[in-house]
């Protein structure tokens, strides 16, 4: 397989960037990417003008204003495989978002389209692609989803952060840079202890971080409710987003009650509570597992059943096939989860040996790596 090496991107004559659009969301996975993105883009090119496209009523119309970019939400939709009745809205959905993707890019003049998958990137990025516009494409899973497949026959570059991805994509267009993550992640300089303690909690005793991913996990969420007496005798602490649509659930109240957890239904500081984790439950979104790699998180992974192509268990296998996770199947969780958690937080062996393994997985800087592809790209 071909691979672009980033030196020679670097070694191109440089451009000046003054207009690129990102499109993606609907979920934190490809926000947070997105906004990492922006950021490299802006420190080199401090007068750039970056418009967001997005889905309407999505999480990326409230999270783009708040990092301090512009956004604009089409009225697309995902389609629903299990009901194929429903998708005549979709599709009627889908054409006033193309058109409205059109007139954007018409009236923005990008020099650059980014894509950074999702179903909300594929109007914009095939719009642009139609009117002779430059794209990239950032595929952030083990497994391409559909959107990006779709687009990746017509787009100059795809940045990606696993291997074999030539199974989806053109391998002379495949760059290997990894996912970016929040750079507040990486700037916490707190002790384990001290991160503990800022948290309220005994840096004495271990804790455990359970995070659901930004919509928060249905199942992560009765698998701890149901473990509360278990963690307690055990002496385990627990820090638990919830995501809001479950903060209020009868599952999350009952955990009030005990002085070992804290339960919250979105953690705005993530760096500090990565930081005081001895041990990380989480879905398997390609996003929290760049972030778990980079900082070297010992971490069960449980993939949610419920995304496209199972590609949350195939990101999770890459990890356990090399002991740098454990993975509990989603069906499985209910049963196996609390007693596994239990077990390997008393062991600081298995805790230290995964730690080692995951972070050798990592692919540092990525947003530059991305940053440099993209400049590679302006007319």
């Amino acid at each position: 397989m071909k691979i672009h090496h980033n030196s020679d991107i670097r070694n191109m004559a440089k451009k000046e960037l003054r207009r690129v659009i990102i499109s993606g969301g609907g979920t934190g996975g490809h926000i947070f990417p997105a906004v990492s993105i922006a950021n490299a883009l802006r420190r080199r090119h401090p007068g750039v003008d970056i418009l967001f496209v997005g889905a309407d009523n999505r999480m990326e119309m409230q999270r783009v204003p708040q990092a301090g970019y512009n956004i604009v939400g089409l009225p697309v939709a995902g389609f629903d495989r299990k009901r194929l009745w429903r998708n005549f809205s979709v599709l009627v959905k889908l054409f006033k978002s193309m058109r409205k993707a059109g007139k954007v890019i018409d009236s923005f003049q990008p020099q650059v389209v980014i894509g950074v998958g999702g179903y909300a990137s594929g109007p914009t990025l095939k719009q642009a692609q139609k009117k002779g516009i430059p794209t990239l494409l950032q595929e952030q899973n083990g497994y391409a989803g559909v959107t990006n497949k779709m687009l990746g026959r017509r787009a100059r570059t795809i940045c990606v952060a696993y291997n074999g991805m030539d199974r989806f994509f053109p391998a002379d267009k495949i760059m290997m840079t990894g996912n970016p993550v929040r750079s507040a992640l990486l700037e916490n300089t707190q002790t384990r202890a001290e991160a503990k303690e800022a948290l309220g909690f005994d840096p004495q005793k271990p804790l455990v971080l359970v995070v659901g991913g930004s919509l928060g996990a249905r199942t992560l969420n009765s698998a701890m409710a149901e473990g509360l007496e278990d963690f307690e005798k055990a002496g385990i602490q627990l820090l638990w987003q919830t995501g809001a649509a479950y903060a209020s659930s009868a599952a999350v109240d009952k955990a009030r009650g005990y002085k070992n957890i804290k339960v919250m239904p979105f953690i705005s500081d993530m760096a500090q509570a990565y930081k005081a984790a001895d041990l990380v439950v989480s879905r398997a979104g390609a996003g929290t597992i760049s972030e778990l790699q980079l900082l070297a998180k010992a971490t069960i992974l449980v993939p949610s059943p419920n995304v496209a192509e199972n590609h949350q268990y195939k990101n999770a296998r890459a990890l356990s096939d090399r002991n740098a996770a454990e993975l509990i199947t989603d069906d499985s969780a209910p049963q196996e989860l609390v007693k596994r958690v239990v077990e390997l937080v008393s062991d600081s062996k298995a805790l230290a040996q995964m730690e080692q393994n995951i972070s050798q997985m990592a692919l540092r800087d990525a947003d530059e790596k991305i940053a440099d592809a993209i400049e590679a790209l302006i007319p």
